[in-house]
């Protein structure tokens, strides 16, 4: 099975560099396009499993992207960035210097430990499928899954980059997971 891996269109706060997890930011009138375009790619794939996160740029993206009927997984849900959401790195490095989402701390924001667990009890779910799974998501939580997907700590993903509206698969070689295509 494969796990096709979807970044959400493009926001306001995407394009500004703004953390966003909790707050409900619609899709730039480009991020809808972009949206739309995705839908030529999975023409033709069957999928076992369709999920989005809860927040509506994840789920208007599934729905321009032909999916509807997505069913929404908290566990896909952003990283929460606590007293730091809607706020650029810059902004937040002045209050912290030493900052990261992957190092944390981020105060009454989620912990690596507290997403590592999420995203392993997300990847039980989507392993237990007979067939290829599409999630639709958001940028670090998409980055710390592909880390835990091939075994390495949530911070892995600092060395993922990954644009609006683009596609990553995440499978398995021979009984090892991989990272088969990334930010495509």
């Amino acid at each position: 099975m494969s796990l096709f891996v979807v970044r959400h269109g493009a926001t306001e706060w995407s394009l500004s560099g703004q953390h966003t997890s909790r707050t409900e930011i619609p899709l730039l009138p480009d991020g809808e396009e972009e949206a739309a375009d995705l839908g030529g790619f999975f023409e033709g794939q069957d999928f076992a499993l369709v999920l989005t996160s809860p927040r509506q740029r994840a789920r208007r993206t599934a729905q321009l992207a032909g999916f509807p009927d997505a069913e929404v997984d908290e566990d896909l849900r952003e990283w929460d960035y606590g007293v730091y959401e809607g706020l650029t790195r810059d902004e937040i490095l002045e209050r912290d210097p030493h900052w990261t989402v992957w190092d944390g701390p981020t105060p009454d924001g989620e912990t690596p430990a507290e997403i590592t667990a999420r995203l392993d009890r997300l990847m039980a779910r989507v392993r237990g499928v007979d067939g290829d799974v599409l999630v639709f998501a958001h940028g670090h939580i998409s980055r710390a899954l592909a880390a835990r997907w091939i075994d390495q700590p949530v911070a892995l993903g600092r060395n993922f980059q990954l644009d609006t509206a683009t596609v990553s698969v995440l499978g398995d070689d021979r009984g090892a997971p991989v990272i088969e295509r990334w930010n495509a």
